[in-house]
C-alpha cells in the first residue's frame, strides 16, 4: 500500500497541497522588505506566494526544514563574463577565456548574472543565441560600446568602432536583456571612448559602467567620476589598483575626497574582484574608513576563478570579514544591484515575486582569503550555499536538503 507522504530529508512532499515548496525555520533576509529574522516562505508556480512566521508544513508538496540557514533572494552578480566560444584570439568574446553560467552560478546561490561587456552591437546575437537562450541562469548584459566586443588587444583600441548610435540601437532590440552600456581596456589618451561610452547610455536610457585605467598619460579620475559619469553609472574594480589609473585611496591611507563626493552624488562603486583588480591596501582601509562598496560582484572568467576571487561567495565572505555586517552582504548582493540594473522585479522576496531564493550556511572557524597580489588575510566567516532555487525550482542541493532520503530497499 501507498504511503500518503513521501519524507523529504525531515521534511516531506504530498501531492495536491496549497504550495509547490515550503522553507520552513530559515532565517529570512530581505534587505528590499526590511526583513531579518526567522520566517518561513511558500512558493507556487514559481513564484512566492506567502511570508510568514509560521507556515503549517501539511499545506505544502515539498517541505524544506532551514533550521539554521540564512534564506535570502537569489543573489545577482553584476560583473561577469559568459561569452563563451572557441574562437581563437578572442579574449573573451566568444571565445575559451569566458564560461558556460550554470556550472558557476547556482552552486554560489546566484540566479542572475549580468554579463559587463563581453558583446557588442556586432556580436550581441550570438551571446543571445549561444549563451542566453541555453541557460537556466537568468542572463542579462552590458552591452560594450566597442562594436566586435571585448576581444582584447587592437581590437578594442579602434575608436571608429565606437558608435553610440547602433549601440543604442542593439539595446532598444534586445532590451529584454540589455541592461546597460560597458567600456573597457582603453588604453589611449583620449577621453573620446569614455564620451562615447556615456552618449550611448544617454541615448539608451541605461547606466554605464567603466573599467577604467591603463591609459597613458594617466587620466583624471577626478574628472571621470565628477564630470563624465552620471548618477548610477557604475565604476567597477573599485578596489584595485592598476597601471594608468589612480587608485581611490591615495599614499597616505585616505580615501581621496573626490571619490566620497562621486559616491553621494550617485557614481555606483562595484567590488569587480576579477583577477587582478582587488588588492587589500585599497580595500583595508577604505573599508576601515567606512567607505562601502555599492555592488558586490566577481568578474567572472577563467583566470580569476582560480585565483583570489574563486566565486561570488568567496568575495561575499571576503567582504563579511573587511568588517561589512552580513545583512549589508545581502544587500549588495541582491537588492542593490537589482536597482543598479533597474530591475527592481527581482533581488527580494515579496509576494508575487519570481521564487529566486539561496539558503547558506553560515561557517565559523580559520579561512584565508586571498587577493589579486597574492596576498592573505584570515578570517573567522565563510558562507557556503546549501540550496538554489531558481523560479521554484532546485538547482543546487549540497547536502540534499530538499531530496527524498534513500531507504535500504527502494
Amino acid at each position: 500500500m501507498l504511503t500518503m507522504a513521501l519524507f523529504v530529508g525531515i521534511g516531506f512532499e504530498i501531492s495536491g497541497q496549497e504550495y509547490d515548496l515550503l522553507i520552513q525555520n530559515g532565517h529570512l533576509i530581505d534587505p528590499k522588505n526590511g526583513i531579518d529574522q526567522i520566517m518561513d516562505v511558500a512558493v507556487k508556480d514559481g513564484k512566492i506566494v506567502k511570508i510568514s512566521e509560521e507556515i503549517p508544513g501539511g499545506t505544502s508538496e515539498k517541505v524544506i526544514d532551514a533550521v539554521g540557514l540564512y534564506v535570502t533572494p537569489g543573489i545577482i552578480d553584476i560583473h561577469v563574463h559568459v561569452f563563451w566560444g572557441t574562437m581563437p584570439d578572442a579574449y573573451i568574446s566568444n571565445s575559451y577565456t569566458s564560461l558556460p553560467p550554470d556550472g558557476f552560478t547556482f552552486p554560489s546561490g546566484v540566479t542572475t548574472i549580468v554579463d559587463a561587456g563581453s558583446a557588442g552591437w556586432k556580436n550581441f546575437r550570438i551571446f543571445k543565441e549561444q549563451t542566453i537562450d541555453h541557460s537556466k541562469t537568468r542572463v542579462l548584459a552590458f552591452l560594450n560600446i566597442v562594436g566586435s566586443g571585448m576581444k582584447g588587444g587592437a581590437v578594442e583600441q579602434n575608436l571608429a568602432d565606437m558608435d553610440p548610435k547602433l549601440t543604442a540601437m542593439v539595446k532598444r532590440k534586445y532590451a529584454e536583456y540589455i541592461v546597460g552600456i560597458k567600456l573597457a581596456h582603453y588604453s589611449g589618451p583620449e577621453w573620446d571612448p569614455v564620451i562615447k561610452m556615456v552618449e550611448a547610455g544617454r541615448l539608451a536610457s541605461v547606466p554605464a559602467m567603466i573599467d577604467f585605467g591603463g591609459n597613458n598619460p594617466q587620466l583624471s579620475l577626478d574628472r571621470l567620476l565628477n564630470t563624465e559619469m552620471r548618477p548610477g553609472d557604475i565604476f567597477t574594480h573599485c578596489y584595485a589598483n592598476v597601471r594608468g589609473r589612480t587608485a581611490i585611496v591615495d599614499e597616505n591611507g585616505k580615501v581621496r575626497p573626490y571619490v566620497w563626493e562621486a559616491q553621494k552624488r550617485g557614481v555606483i562603486f562595484d567590488v569587480g574582484h576579477g583577477g587582478g583588480s582587488f588588492v587589500f591596501e585599497q580595500a583595508v582601509p577604505a573599508m576601515e574608513q567606512g567607505f562601502m562598496p555599492n555592488s558586490i560582484s566577481t568578474d567572472l572568467h577563467t583566470g580569476s576563478m582560480n585565483g583570489g576571487m574563486k566565486n561570488m561567495l568567496n568575495v561575499m565572505s571576503k567582504m563579511l570579514n573587511l568588517g561589512m555586517p552580513l545583512n549589508a552582504v545581502i544587500e549588495r548582493s541582491t537588492w542593490k544591484p537589482a536597482k543598479i540594473i533597474e530591475h527592481e522585479e527581482l533581488g527580494h522576496l515579496s509576494t508575487g515575486a519570481c521564487a529566486d531564493i539561496a539558503l547558506f550556511k553560515l561557517k565559523e572557524g580559520k579561512f584565508g582569503f586571498i587577493d589579486t597580489r597574492g596576498f592573505m588575510i584570515e578570517g573567522n566567516q565563510k558562507l557556503e550555499c546549501e540550496l538554489t532555487i531558481r523560479e521554484g525550482e532546485v538547482v543546487w542541493d549540497l547536502n540534499g536538503i530538499a531530496s527524498p532520503k534513500w531507504e535500504k530497499g527502494q
